[in-house]
């Protein structure tokens, strides 16, 4: 697995052979690469998007077979591509097919923006974008609702005051900050640094 980064820009090319081990390399390298555009609240979705495409040639194109992924921020939206030398476009077929129609590209398409495929003069390149902008922000924001909203349906907790529901979520929140600072000491683990990282994590997501 080979790769180099134009300096001048945002974009990242890596060189790989497509066989299951190196999907798990895909998914450490996209993680830190990033982590070093400062877009780390992407990552896990990249991941996956990643993880998928190396499937899909593993699968339809061969074990083995030579692929490149590409990754690349223009404006508000990191796009991801994955190139293979074979001109098989791959067919996003019903729900209901079996495995041969790719779920994995129904996969796809709920988690991107965009997404598409490109004939090149080698083969082709299935690609996908996702929202670095504002929409992620508020995508995240929606998770950490329906979490609480889980939360406190879990606890009992009674139903929402509309005057108040503002509050009453922030209570939750600091009760299930709570819960996850004693899960992790009964683990043996250091809640204190769970809250940094955390904060890290947030400072370095908002920047």
């Amino acid at each position: 697995m080979s790769g180099h980064e134009n300096g001048s820009q945002q974009r990242s090319v890596l060189q790989f052979e497509a066989e299951p081990a190196a999907v798990r390399d895909l998914r450490r390298v996209v993680r830190r690469q990033l982590a070093e555009w400062r877009l780390s609240a992407l990552a896990d979705e990249a991941e996956l998007a990643v993880s998928e495409l190396a499937a899909n040639v593993i699968k339809h194109v061969g074990r083995g077979a030579a692929a490149a992924l590409v990754l690349e921020v223009a404006a508000d939206r990191l796009r991801i591509e994955l190139h293979d030398k074979s001109h098989r476009v791959p067919v996003l077929g019903s729900t209901a097919c079996d495995d041969e129609c790719g779920r994995g590209l129904h996969l796809l398409a709920g988690l991107a923006v965009d997404w598409g495929t490109l004939l090149t003069a080698t083969g082709k390149a299935v690609w996908c974008e996702l929202s670095a902008g504002p929409e992620l922000q508020c995508r995240r924001a929606q998770r950490a609702e329906a979490a609480l909203a889980n939360y406190r349906r879990d606890v009992g907790a009674p139903p929402l005051l509309q005057s108040r529901s503002a509050q009453i979520l922030e209570e939750s929140a600091t009760d299930l900050i709570a819960d996850l600072l004693h899960w992790i000491t009964a683990r043996g683990g250091d809640p204190d640094g769970l809250l940094d990282r955390a904060q890290m994590h947030f400072e370095a997501e908002a920047a």
